[in-house]
């Protein structure tokens, strides 16, 4: 999934025909992803309250809060790096849809 490696962990924790689960583990403030692009659809469940920093390609940042348990969904391309924004060690759930992305 990463182009480029970043400071956070991966763990594949499934990876079959169907789906492609992976935990992302931050140690500390500043540790990313580095930058990708999704090629399938994808779901998040975070597994702390806090936020994360999403850089985008045109420079900017923004900030997401995330809710401990609190999934959300997106659609496949989206291109980022992903930054741990607190003063804490997190993590969350990735699982990538492993099919084509559906028309509509």
């Amino acid at each position: 999934m990463c182009d480029a490696m970043g400071t956070a962990k991966p763990a594949v924790r499934i990876d079959n025909d169907r789906v492609r689960v992976t935990e992302w583990s931050f140690a500390k403030s500043g540790d990313n992803t580095g930058w990708h692009r999704h090629g399938f659809d994808y779901v998040v469940v975070p597994l702390f309250d806090g936020v994360l920093e999403i850089a985008h390609p045109d420079g900017t940042r923004t900030e997401a809060v995330m809710q401990r348990g609190v999934p959300y969904f997106r659609k496949a391309g989206v291109e980022h790096d992903v930054i741990n924004g607190n003063d804490f060690a997190c993590a969350f759930v990735e699982t990538e849809l492993l099919e084509e992305a559906s028309a509509g």
